[in-house]
């Protein structure tokens, strides 16, 4: 197989905010299938092995295209720290999907790599959720694989005084890695609420039409097992349960290991094995 290229750009997400991507893909390979990455609450596209993924996945001939969301906190300069807790502290649900769509419509453009035949939606955690919405509202998407999925995106807001929330216009939630207190501005819990149809994401699993994987650990610490099940419910998906994972499959940032750790390595077996079937 040829050398693996990545490839940076950037595009304009919701409010003009940047929305950063790379691609990484076997160079002087066209784009056939492209498997497109959604990462999750206080997370971004470089995060622990999010490259190493990457990698792998096109060194088995699956293009694979990350993005930040434009409200994350990050910035194109800096891709790793949350340096804009401003835009953090504006993010909504509501958002995220307006960023996913311009990144999908940016994919199928045919401006700077030519225009997959297939369009692979993955996402983590809170990406899960927003990805589970994009595949029930997109036809463009022709499979779904969810890692570790929310099923109510209430799971990441169940500590926070909804009251104290409302009265001060502002929560903080604190990033265990970096110390730092990010602020949850009230537009994420009236966006929740205005869009309360769109944003359920028990309803828009039961609309998923395109073949999906939900992939869960079973020592998830963050997002218990019972979601999994929840949005296995009763539909045409299919279920696989990761023994001893937790909410990252044993990853972890910064990660400093040469190879990718065993439980992740599992996930993207089974996941490439999905999108290749």
């Amino acid at each position: 197989m040829s050398s693996i290229v990545t490839r940076d750009f950037v595009i304009s997400g919701a409010n003009n905010r940047p929305v950063s991507m790379d691609i990484t893909i076997p160079a002087e390979t066209n784009v056939k299938n492209l498997v497109l990455f959604a990462h999750g609450f206080k997370g971004f596209k470089d995060w622990g092995t999010h490259n190493m993924v990457a990698r792998y996945f096109a060194s088995r001939e699956l293009p694979f295209l990350k993005f930040n969301f434009s409200h994350n906190g990050t910035t194109p300069q800096q891709l790793c720290d949350f340096a804009d807790l401003e835009a953090f502290g504006e993010n909504t649900f509501s958002k995220e999907l307006y960023d996913i769509n311009c990144v999908i419509d940016f994919c199928l453009s045919g401006e700077e790599f030519a225009r997959p035949e297939q369009l692979f939606l993955i996402g983590h955690s809170v990406g899960g959720g927003i990805s589970i919405i994009q595949a029930a509202e997109d036809k463009r998407i022709s499979k779904l694989v969810t890692w570790a999925s929310v099923n109510n995106f209430n799971t990441i807001l169940k500590n926070i005084n909804a009251h104290l929330w409302r009265s001060n216009g502002v929560v903080y939630v604190e990033n265990s890695r970096t110390g730092q207190q990010m602020p949850l501005g009230i537009d994420l819990l009236e966006d929740l609420e205005a869009n309360e149809d769109r944003l359920s994401i028990s309803r828009a699993a039961a609309a998923v039409k395109c073949p999906w994987l939900i992939i869960h650990g079973d020592a998830d610490e963050t997002v218990p097992l019972a979601a999994a099940f929840d949005l296995h419910l009763d539909r045409k998906n299919n279920l696989v349960i990761i023994p001893r994972g937790n909410h990252t499959f044993g990853a972890s940032h910064p990660y400093t290991e040469a190879t990718l750790p065993t439980l992740l390595k599992n996930v993207c077996d089974k996941t490439i094995a999905f999108l290749k079937l």
